[in-house]
């Protein structure tokens, strides 16, 4: 994933009409979980996505994590990130489709699942608050267990991060999504149809013979690298690694 400095964009998502519409949080946990669209700028996507795996959770936990401590109202006074600045622009290639393997410039932005019915910029604050609560400049502080919880500054230190060690870690995030991407297996062109093919798809030798518990820890471990609302994803990679698994699994029935 690339930035590109021009303007132009391709079109983005129809915005879903449930934006709308923001019902009480107890009939929210009741639907099933919808995939929001969250355009921002590129620097915000990026601290967002980095504080998500420091965390070993995804998106849709920060923002929700959020929501749970902290009032609705308040998310809602707190300013919106807003949407990413001329020029601020990236390039991917798509993964499926007619148009598949061809290069879309496109706003920089989070996938995130969660259940419907909130807005996108809704979404933006609550995350925007999960990076000051994670960067220590503000708190939640319950008085006792009756008080609602409130959120408050917190008096940070006069240095701010070291830019070198910064640079650091930027370079060892593109590291690792350089090898990501050179140890991802190949789709096989005319799919999964072998025990041994869904060995290979799932990272075994041909010969190996994991158990179920084995199998399915691997499964979600790629599932988190290749689904495609990930960073890394791609529809034919993760529909190999489904079909390898029901073909294993059959096989051990």
């Amino acid at each position: 994933m690339t930035s590109a400095s021009s303007d132009s964009d391709a079109p983005l998502d129809e915005v879903p009409a449930h934006e709308a519409s923001e019902p009480r949080a107890e009939d929210r946990t009741a639907r099933h979980k919808h995939s929001y669209t969250v355009t921002c700028s590129s620097s915000f996507r990026d601290a967002v996505d980095a504080m998500a795996r420091t965390r070993k959770v995804n998106v849709g936990d920060l923002a929700r994590s959020v929501m749970l401590v902290v009032p609705e109202k308040t998310i809602e006074d707190q300013p919106d990130p807003g949407e990413p600045p001329p020029g601020d622009r990236e390039t991917v290639i798509l993964k499926s489709g007619p148009a598949e393997g061809r290069p879309w410039r496109r706003k920089p932005r989070l996938q995130v699942r969660m259940t419907p019915g909130f807005s996108i910029s809704f979404i933006r604050k609550a995350l925007a608050l999960a990076l000051l609560m994670g960067q220590g400049e503000i708190a939640v502080r319950v008085d006792d267990g009756k008080a609602k919880p409130v959120i408050e500054p917190v008096a940070l230190p006069p240095s701010g991060p070291d830019p070198a060690e910064l640079a650091h870690h930027v370079e060892e995030v593109e590291r690792l999504r350089t090898i990501i991407n050179l140890l991802a297996f190949d789709p096989l062109p005319h799919g999964v149809l072998t025990r041994e093919e869904a060995l290979h798809v799932l990272g075994f030798p041909p010969t190996s013979r994991p158990d179920d518990r084995t199998l399915r820890s691997k499964f979600r471990l790629l599932a988190t690298i290749h689904h495609p609302d990930s960073s890394h994803g791609s529809h034919h990679r993760m529909s190999q690694l489904n079909a390898a698994m029901e073909l294993l699994k059959r096989g051990a029935a």
